[in-house]
């Protein structure tokens, strides 16, 4: 990307602007109390109950929060970090190798638009469970399931075992995070499980490169994401 692609240069009215925006007060919440629970209690106590409403009441004002003391180990973050630049410092041609195909949306990339305009970034896809059952196609009379893989580096021996272990440690996030939203609901913490027993979870590592003219480029526009 040493040259700037006609198809990233933005028009005018969708540059980077050079103002900094600051949001104060967005909700800050420690999810210590439930850090090392495998799950929440039918029963919550106290602590979990106060979790639940700082959640909801996130959920309703803003619609998004920041979170702390998570329990994603540190270690694993900074792991998928050094992966992760191992894998973009490879050559195109060995990136490539791996790049994600119509009817597998797992891979590498480095053609993503948003709206009109292509992203200045390169990434890299994973499923947090391998060999999902996924339709064969989008015919709603098409009986067929295909078990959709990711397509693995195989000069990184430790590439695919960091991003499993990353994404085991998020997704056990993502249930925590779950049964809270369920508990400011007034539910039973699992009780939206049942969504999500064939879920297609993905984790993504995002590459944004040197740009030798950033001011006509987007490493990732304006865009709405379609999954929880």
């Amino acid at each position: 990307m040493g040259e700037v692609n006609p198809s990233c240069i933005l028009s005018e009215e969708h540059r980077p602007k050079h103002v900094i925006t600051e949001g104060e007060g967005i909700p800050l919440i420690d999810l210590s109390p439930i850090t090392n629970r495998e799950g929440l209690s039918a029963d919550p106590n106290k602590a979990v109950e106060d979790l639940a409403a700082k959640i909801g009441e996130a959920c309703r004002t803003w619609g998004f929060f920041t979170v702390i003391n998570h329990g994603v180990p540190l270690g694993i973050r900074r792991r998928i970090m050094e992966v992760a630049r191992e894998f973009f410092a490879l050559p195109v041609e060995e990136k490539k190798k791996v790049s994600r195909e119509d009817h597998n949306t797992a891979g590498f990339h480095n053609d993503e638009h948003s709206k009109d305009f292509k992203d200045w970034k390169e990434v890299y896809d994973f499923y947090v469970n391998d060999g999902m059952l996924m339709p064969a196609s989008h015919e709603l009379d098409d009986p067929e399931i295909v078990p959709w893989f990711t397509p693995w580096p195989e000069n990184l021996p430790e590439f695919r075992e960091t991003c499993e272990e990353y994404g085991r440690a998020c997704e056990k996030l993502f249930f925590n995070l779950l049964e809270l939203v369920s508990l400011s609901l007034g539910l039973p913490p699992k009780r939206l499980h049942g969504y999500f027993e064939n879920q297609a979870s993905f984790a993504r590592l995002n590459y944004y490169p040197p740009c030798p003219k950033p001011e006509l480029v987007l490493g990732t526009g304006g865009h709405k994401d379609p999954v929880l």
